[in-house]
């Protein structure tokens, strides 16, 4: 007979043997900034998620400073939306303003800004538009100017999450030629058309006004594609790939980590978050539990990097 359980008699054995473990710097934690002065708006579809007006992001930021973790993914929320996203790539946009702000206050957070225009545009749909088609060459340049502008103002990574075909090589080609050739590239590599990001969408405003996002984002039915894009990624130029959503991809990370030595970030999106939070406030679930059980199979499936709104959460129950 083969004894396992000699290895699993008390804590310290337990501890000695364990094979996966989370720091708290392998976190980041999602933020979302409004124009405005004096919002803190709740966000009704993910409980304790804010939106924060600059002049409000101390309390949330202080927080972060304290807890330990690695920083921040933002994401901007301005009042003037049209059919270019011009606020996307406005010097003076609330994302832009956001990050003086943090950097400024906050130097030791490392701050990842998403670039995308689906929170920028007035049709909410992550790319320019003819009537019904979703563009993607034409898209390309607007993404560059985004990234460039967010490099400006003092982003750390830059982390593009449209899924545009090569907007990788030409987000790198734009920061190299504007003198930022060592800001690395975050890519939202394998994004896949889910379900998991409707309470997202009322934090970001970002629904689109028609159709979906299906044309652009993946067939969540394909784990092979995935791993071409994530391949695709890397040769344009990308630093860190990711997976997103989490849980029900943790095939796709598997597969991800056991071929590319790059740097694997994976994405704990909003509706995970909310049906964990949700259910724990009915007192269905040990939300501690069930949180670290998440998180621990993420970095077992492979992440290095783990995007979550429970990132705050998880911090502060370690230091218990």
């Amino acid at each position: 007979m083969k004894r396992f359980r000699r290895l699993r008699s008390d804590e310290r054995i337990r501890s000695l043997v364990r094979e996966t473990s989370i720091d708290k710097k392998d976190l980041i934690y999602p933020l979302f900034v409004t124009e405005g002065t004096g919002i803190k708006n709740p966000v009704e579809s993910m409980p304790e998620i804010y939106q924060y007006s600059i002049d409000m992001l101390d309390e949330i930021l202080d927080r972060i400073r304290k807890s330990g973790i690695s920083g921040i993914l933002i994401f901007g929320i301005p009042s003037h939306k049209d059919e270019k996203a011009s606020e996307a790539y406005n010097p003076d946009g609330v994302t832009q303003k956001a990050v003086r702000y943090i950097k400024s206050k906050y130097p030791e957070l490392i701050i990842i800004t998403d670039v995308c225009l689906c929170e920028y545009t007035s049709h909410g749909h992550c790319g320019l538009i003819s009537g019904d088609k979703i563009l993607n060459d034409e898209t390309l340049p607007l993404l560059s100017k985004m990234a460039v502008s967010l490099a400006e103002a003092g982003a750390d990574i830059i982390a593009p999450s449209d899924m545009m075909d090569g907007r990788v090589k030409a987000i790198r080609e734009a920061l190299d030629m504007n003198n930022f050739k060592d800001i690395p590239i975050m890519s939202y590599s394998a994004k896949f058309a889910s379900g998991y990001y409707s309470p997202f969408r009322d934090a970001a405003n970002s629904a689109p006004c028609f159709g979906d996002r299906k044309s652009y984002q993946m067939d969540f039915s394909n784990g092979r594609e995935a791993l071409r894009e994530i391949a695709d990624d890397i040769e344009e130029g990308a630093d860190i790939v990711m997976v997103k959503p989490a849980l029900a991809y943790l095939d796709v990370l598997k597969s991800a980590r056991e071929r590319f030595d790059l740097p694997l970030a994976v994405y704990n999106v909003s509706g995970e978050y909310s049906m964990v939070k949700s259910a724990a406030q009915n007192g269905w679930i040990d939300e501690k539990r069930i949180v670290t059980e998440n998180l621990i199979a993420m970095k077992r499936a492979g992440a290095d990097i783990i995007i979550t709104y429970h990132a705050l959460d998880f911090a502060e129950w370690q230091e218990e």
